[in-house]
C-alpha cells in the first residue's frame, strides 16, 4: 500500500489528457465486451451522456470501423434525460446518444434503452419501474459509465440523494442547470425536471468508471475520491462500490494530495517550484506571511524534509519570497533601458511586436484587459487575432435588436436596397417561428457574428489599437451552428500560421483556459500550439526570439503557485478594464454557455483579479487592488 491510498479512498487512474483517458475507458469497455462475446453472453453496458464521453464514444466508433469490435451482443442503458424533451431536441440525450454512439456502431436499436422526455407525467413512475425491471432482469449492469456534475451528482442524482434511490423523476438543482446552460439559448430554456437512474441502481453495476476532465472538476473530485462519504456529495458513495475506478486527466486530478501536496505522498524531487508550492500552500494554510514561517510551521505541515535538505527555515523562506516579488511588474512587454536578470519578460527588443490570441471576441478584454491597455500605452505594436466568431453566444433577442435598427436606419436615410430588405425580413421571420431544436441559417450566424465583430472592434479603438490590428480569424472548426465543433484541422492550421508568420511576434498571450465549458478554448489552444511547432520545425528564425504568455479565462485563475508574471492594476485601472467588457452587451446580463458561474464575465474578471492581489498580499508582498496573472509556455 502505497501513502497516495491512504489518501484516494477510491483507485484513480490519471492520464495527460483526456484523449488518453478515453482511450483506456474505451480499451475497458471493449474488452467485456469481447469477453462476453467469446462466451456467447449478453454485455449490459449503463452509459452517460454530456461533454465528458464524447472522446469516449468517439473512440469506441474508431475501434468499431478500425478493429472490427462489434456491438451486436450490447444492450444500452442510458442514465438519465431531461424532462419534459422531445426525443428530437438538439439538447435531448436520445439525440446524443444516436449522434455520438448508436446510430455509428452495429449495436441493435431495440437494446438501446433511454429514459424518455416524452413519457406523460403520470406515467413516469411506471415507466420507471419497468426500467428497472429491464435491468433486473438481465441481471444488472455490467459496466456503468459516469461523469461528474461540479456539485458531485452522479446521473442527475442532485446533493442529497438517498442512497437507495431508484429511476425516477428529479428537480435539478439551479447549479446543474446554470452548468447545461451551454446546450441551451438560454437558461429559461433548460428543462427543471429530469428522469435519472438512481444511486442504489448505479451502485449494483458490477464496475463503474467514472471520467472526469479539467481543472473545473477538480475540487469536487477531491471531495469524492478523498474526504468523508455523504449524500450532500453524491459521487463520495462510490467509495462503498468494490470495483469503482476513476479516470482523470492531470487537470481534473489536480487537487488530489499527489499532485497538491506531493510531499506527503513520498519522496520528491526538491525543484525551485516544488518549494515554492510546498511554501506558499503552507503560508496560505497558516494564514502567515512567507517570512514569517517558522521551522516549526515546516515540521507541523508536512516539510521537515525541506529543512534537512535546505537548512533554516528563514532562508527558504527568502528564497520563496524573493520568486514571488520577482514576478510582479507593470511592465508586460519588458521595462526598457533596464537590466533586470530576474524580470518575467527580456528588456530586448523594445517596443515589440505583440498578438494577443482572443477564442471569444471578448476574452482579450476579460481576461487580460489591464496588460492589454499597459502593452499599448508602453508603446509596443499590439496585434489582436479575435479566433472565433463567437456567434453562438449571441442570443436571438440581441439579433432582432439589430434588425430594428437596420430596418430603421434604412427607412430614416431612405435607402432603397431589395436585397438588404429581403435579408432582413428573412432573417425576422426565421427568428419568429424559429424552434429550440434549430440550427440558426447561415445569415443568422453571419449577422450574430458581425455584431461580436463590431463590439470586437469597438474594445480595440477602446484601448487605442486600431481597426488594421484587429484580425478576425474565424477559424472553421467553430462554424458548426451548435454548440458541438469540430476538431482542430488544417485550415484552423493554416490561418493561425499565415497570421503568425505575417507579424513575425516578439511576444504572444493566448488562453490557457481549459475549463471553457464547450470546449472552444482547448480548440483555439492547441491550434496555437500546433502552429509553433510546424513554424519550429521550418527554421523560421523569428520564432527563436518569440515567447508565448497563458491567460486564463472567465472561468478561472492560475494557482498562485504556478504565476510567472503578474501584472498589478490600480482602482481607476480596475474600472478602465470593466469599461471595457462593457462594450461587449451582447455578451451583458444572463447569456448562453456561462458554465456553473451566474455572475456577469466583468464580475468574475474583478473578483478573480482582486483574489489574486489579496493572495500576494496575505504572502507578505505589496498590497495592489487587482493583479491580472501569466504563465510562459516554453515555444
Amino acid at each position: 500500500m502505497s501513502m497516495v491510498d491512504s489518501f484516494e479512498k477510491i483507485p484513480c487512474q490519471i492520464f495527460p489528457d483526456l484523449y488518453a483517458g478515453s482511450k483506456f475507458a474505451a480499451h475497458e469497455i471493449a474488452k467485456l465486451i469481447r469477453e462476453k462475446q467469446s462466451r456467447n453472453e449478453k454485455c449490459v453496458l449503463g452509459l452517460a451522456t454530456g461533454s465528458t464521453p464524447k472522446t469516449l464514444y468517439a473512440e469506441l466508433v474508431k475501434m468499431h470501423h478500425e478493429d472490427g469490435l462489434s456491438f451486436k451482443n450490447v444492450i444500452a442503458f442510458n442514465l438519465d434525460e431531461y424532462y419534459p424533451i422531445d426525443k428530437d431536441a438538439l439538447q435531448s440525450y436520445n439525440r446524443f446518444m444516436r449522434s455520438q454512439l448508436f446510430d455509428k456502431i452495429d449495436i441493435d436499436p431495440s437494446n438501446c434503452h433511454i429514459p424518455s422526455g416524452e413519457w406523460k407525467k403520470d406515467e413516469v413512475k411506471s415507466k420507471s419501474l419497468e426500467y428497472e425491471h429491464k435491468i433486473e432482469a438481465l441481471g444488472g449492469i455490467d459496466l456503468q459509465v459516469l461523469g461528474i456534475g461540479n456539485n458531485g451528482h452522479i446521473g442527475f442524482n442532485e446533493p442529497g440523494s438517498s442512497v437507495y434511490s431508484r429511476t425516477r423523476m428529479v428537480t435539478l438543482e439551479n447549479s446543474t442547470r446554470i452548468a447545461n446552460s451551454y446546450e441551451f439559448a438560454n437558461i429559461s430554456q433548460v428543462p427543471r425536471l429530469a428522469i435519472t437512474m438512481g444511486i442504489s441502481t448505479i451502485m449494483k453495476a458490477k464496475k463503474i468508471l467514472l471520467m472526469a476532465w479539467g481543472p473545473i472538476k477538480a475540487p469536487i473530485v477531491k471531495k469524492s475520491v478523498e474526504e468523508n462519504i455523504t449524500e450532500l456529495v453524491p459521487a463520495s458513495l462510490l467509495q462503498n462500490h468494490n470495483d469503482c475506478v476513476f479516470i482523470l486527466d492531470e487537470g481534473a486530478a489536480s487537487e488530489l494530495t499527489r499532485y497538491k501536496s506531493p510531499w506527503l505522498t513520498g519522496d520528491i524531487d526538491w525543484t525551485p517550484k516544488m518549494i515554492r508550492r510546498a511554501v506558499v500552500n503552507a503560508a496560505l494554510k497558516l494564514n502567515k506571511p512567507v517570512l514569517s514561517l517558522t521551522n516549526s510551521d515546516y515540521n507541523d505541515n508536512g516539510l521537515g524534509d525541506l529543512l534537512v535538505e535546505f537548512g533554516d527555515a528563514y532562508e527558504i523562506n527568502l528564497q520563496v519570497f524573493y520568486q514571488l516579488r520577482d514576478s510582479i511588474t507593470g511592465w508586460p512587454g519588458g521595462k526598457p533601458n533596464s537590466s533586470l536578470p530576474n524580470h518575467p519578460e527580456r528588456s530586448i527588443p523594445y517596443p515589440k511586436r505583440v498578438i494577443i490570441f482572443s477564442p471569444h471576441p471578448d476574452d482579450d478584454i476579460i481576461s487580460m484587459g489591464g496588460t492589454f491597455q499597459r502593452l499599448h500605452d508602453q508603446g509596443h505594436d499590439v496585434h489582436v487575432a479575435y479566433q472565433t466568431s463567437g456567434n453562438i453566444a449571441v442570443t436571438d433577442e440581441f439579433v432582432t435588436r439589430f434588425l430594428d435598427f437596420a430596418v430603421g436606419f434604412e427607412n430614416m436615410f431612405g435607402i432603397d436596397s431589395k436585397k438588404s430588405q429581403k435579408i432582413l425580413s428573412d432573417s425576422r421571420e426565421y427568428l419568429y417561428h424559429k424552434k429550440t431544436s434549430e440550427v440558426d441559417t447561415s445569415e443568422i450566424r453571419n449577422i450574430k457574428g458581425l455584431i461580436r465583430q463590431c463590439e470586437a472592434k469597438a474594445t480595440c479603438r477602446y484601448v487605442g489599437v486600431g481597426d488594421d490590428h484587429a484580425h478576425f480569424q474565424n477559424l472553421p472548426f467553430y462554424e458548426t451552428g451548435t454548440i458541438e465543433k469540430k476538431p482542430m484541422g488544417e485550415e484552423d492550421i493554416k490561418l493561425t500560421v499565415e497570421l503568425l508568420r505575417k507579424i513575425k511576434p516578439q511576444q504572444v498571450y493566448c488562453a490557457g483556459d481549459l475549463a471553457d465549458p464547450h470546449g472552444t478554448h482547448k480548440v483555439c489552444l492547441d491550434i496555437i500550439f500546433e502552429s509553433f511547432k510546424r513554424i519550429k520545425a521550418a527554421g523560421d528564425e523569428w520564432v527563436k526570439d518569440c515567447w508565448v504568455w497563458l491567460y486564463k479565462g472567465a472561468w478561472q485563475e492560475w494557482d498562485i503557485t504556478e504565476i510567472e508574471m503578474a501584472i498589478p492594476m490600480s482602482p481607476e485601472q480596475v474600472l478602465q478594464k470593466r469599461f471595457g467588457i462593457f462594450i461587449h452587451q451582447s455578451q451583458k446580463d444572463m447569456v448562453p454557455f456561462q458554465g456553473t458561474d451566474s455572475r456577469e464575465f466583468w464580475q468574475r474578471a474583478e473578483d478573480r483579479n482582486a483574489n489574486t492581489a489579496e493572495l500576494y498580499a496575505q504572502l507578505g508582498l505589496t498590497k495592489y487592488a487587482a493583479m491580472e496573472a501569466f504563465v510562459r509556455w516554453e515555444c
